[in-house]
């Protein structure tokens, strides 16, 4: 996937890019340190940990794939920021096999959960890799938007099947193997022993605006982002997201002593 802060590809990316930007801003200021620690799990080719290091940041990335960190490498290399960014084969369940625990200022978790066997368990391990004031950024398939999605393409029964399913899935094709509501992935923050700072709906309309519309008509696209920006905090949103986006963080991580 592009940079993030590329206008096309921000269409799945510039909420969260926002949010997460703001948070690390706010560590910079917190801690006095320009370049903070950044680790990415499940970073993949480096859609988010490339942007943070071109901010100055040193971004460690682990990932189960070796192609994608062979991409990653690649990417770094490209956006001359190959000095700040490493690469790790590994899984969140073995994480600290490969990351160090409690060594991170930040800690990225996208795409990760749904995957994962035990999603308590994988932002147990995130949390774990923070410092005593840290923030997580948690990223995950939202239920809600699937269901929607396959309603309007008329498969009525398989929207019926994924909102009445514990995982979320709307048949064994489904390719994404776990979804989550906004409550279930703010519990599971919270039960790690992090404060919800934010909750976000990413992609809201963006997956259900036909490409032709965007790329076509004139000042589309920007409008769409700045719609999707606008309803990104409204809870009523977040249950017909296509992702949702959680920022979870130490006590004192923004810069206060109290929740």
């Amino acid at each position: 996937m592009s940079d993030p802060s590329r206008p096309r590809a921000s269409l799945r990316t510039a909420v969260v890019w926002e949010v997460l930007q703001d948070a690390l801003d706010r560590r910079v200021k917190a801690t006095g340190r320009q370049a903070l620690d950044v680790l990415d799990t499940g970073g993949g080719s480096g859609k988010f940990a490339v942007p943070l290091a071109r901010l100055g940041h040193r971004v460690t990335v682990v990932d189960p794939s070796p192609n994608a960190l062979f991409a990653l490498e690649r990417r770094a290399a490209e956006a001359g920021v190959d000095d700040r960014v490493r690469g790790v084969q590994g899984d969140a369940h073995g994480l600290f096999d490969v990351a160090e625990r409690g060594g991170y200022d930040a800690v990225l978790c996208h795409g990760v959960l749904e995957y994962v066997d035990d999603p308590a368990e994988g932002v147990r391990n995130a949390v774990a890799a923070l410092r005593a004031d840290g923030v997580l950024s948690l990223l995950a398939a939202g239920l809600g938007g699937a269901v929607l999605a396959r309603a309007l393409a008329g498969h009525f029964t398989e929207a019926r099947q994924a909102l009445g399913d514990p995982d979320g899935r709307w048949g064994s094709g489904d390719p994404v193997p776990r979804r989550f509501t906004a409550e279930q992935l703010t519990g599971l923050v919270e039960g790690a022993g992090l404060r919800v700072a934010a909750v976000h709906g990413v992609r809201v309309f963006a997956d259900l605006v036909p490409g032709v519309l965007v790329d076509t008509e004139p000042g589309a696209l920007d409008a769409l982002l700045k719609l999707e920006a606008a309803a990104a905090e409204l809870p009523a949103f977040h249950s017909v997201a296509t992702q949702l986006h959680v920022l979870g963080e130490t006590v004192g991580a923004d810069g206060t002593t109290g929740a």
